[in-house]
Order: C-alpha cells, then structure tokens, then sequence
C-alpha cells in the first residue's frame, strides 16, 4: 500500500477513535417558567422579563440552564391548566409555576384556585418534571375573609405535593412605586431584578436539586 494512503487510513483512524472517547458537549438544564404577565414581562423587552433576568443571574452563577418563557399575560389558573401540557415540552427538568394574581383580582373562589394549582403540580409530576411553586397574595380590597382563605392555597399545595414554594413573587416590588410599571401593578426592569436577586438563593436550590448541576 502506498505510504500515502497508509498515512491517510492511520490518520482516519485515530480521528475516528478521538470523536468516540470525546465526551459530547452538555445541553443546558431546560427550565419553564411558566405563568402569566408577571412572568411573561408584560410592557418589558425580552431581555428583562423574569424568565431572562433569571437565568442570566444563574449563569452568573456557574449553573448552565435555560429558562423558557411561557408566560402570558391575563392567564387565571383556569387557563394555565388548559395549555399547560404544550406549553411545557419533553426534555423539561423543572417548571417554575407562578399563577393566581389574576384570579384574586376577578375575585375566583380560591377553593377554585386551588384545584387548578393541584392539578398542575400533580400532571407536571406525573410528567417526571420538577415544580417550584411560587405565591401570591390576595389584594387588601378582596377583604380580609378572602385574602385568608387564598394566602394560604399555596402552601397547602405546596406542602401536599413535597414541591419547593417561594412565597411572594412580587417580594420586594409591591410597596415601592419605583420597581413598579405606571399601572402600579407590574414590575418594571429595576423590579425583575429585585425580584430576581431575592428569588435567586430559592432557585440556585431547585435547579442543584434537579441532580444533572453538582
């Protein structure tokens, strides 16, 4: 055989042995975020909505992961469990479910809440995906027999599922006019991010706890 040749077949064969033993380069842990305006950004860019700011902050942090936005603004929980099997695709390892607000501000029974955010956690399990649970509290004009009886849906479901709950989504944003959007009631860029940097040391733990990030 001519050396040529011989030259190219040993040169063939070692490249052939090194793409084997070479590991493939990891995927990003996928991650949903899954809720409505608060998480959708409503009047925000992309690139400050929560679901961005977030992984960007994990990023930051050592954590390859990817946060999906599927977030859409108006959703009642009603509405997120009808869409919530396609909005989450296979190859999800965790969804961060944040709803409720718009059910207490049209004033849904939180009994009917409840059912919903069960039924969510229950099928994502089902699923082999991991929930983060996240909270919301009832505005003060509901009423006080209200805002006890939906304050409190969250850790009932949490604590029934063995799921990982963040109490107030809107932690830090609320009472401060200057994290707030005009309406008074979404975040603006500067309110993601307080929000995120609260949610943070919470999420870092889900996203370790999903066993695919040391």
């Amino acid at each position: 055989m001519p050396f040529k040749a011989a030259h190219g077949i040993f040169i063939a064969l070692v490249l052939a042995a090194t793409s084997i033993v070479r590991p493939a380069a990891a995927e990003p842990v996928q991650i949903v975020g899954f809720g409505d305006s608060l998480m959708a950004g409503y009047q925000l860019p992309v690139e400050e909505a929560f679901p961005a700011q977030l992984e960007k902050a994990l990023r930051a942090r050592g954590l390859d992961v990817s946060i999906a936005n599927a977030g859409i603004s108006g959703d009642t929980t009603s509405a997120g469990l009808a869409r919530i099997d396609w909005s989450v695709p296979e190859g999800t390892k965790g969804v961060i479910l944040e709803l409720g607000a718009n059910d207490a501000l049209r004033g849904i029974p939180p009994e009917q809440t409840e059912q919903n955010l069960d039924k969510m956690v229950s099928g994502l399990k089902r699923r082999g995906i991991a929930v983060l649970l996240v909270g919301m509290l009832a505005p003060p004009n509901m009423g006080e027999d209200y805002g006890k009886r939906f304050n409190s849906i969250y850790a009932q479901v949490a604590g029934k599922h063995d799921v990982p709950l963040y109490p107030f989504f809107l932690d830090g944003v609320v009472t401060h006019a200057d994290h707030q959007l005009d309406d008074g009631m979404h975040p603006n860029a500067k309110g993601v991010a307080v929000m995120v940097d609260k949610m943070l040391p919470t999420v870092e733990a889900f996203v370790k706890s999903l066993g695919v990030i040391d």
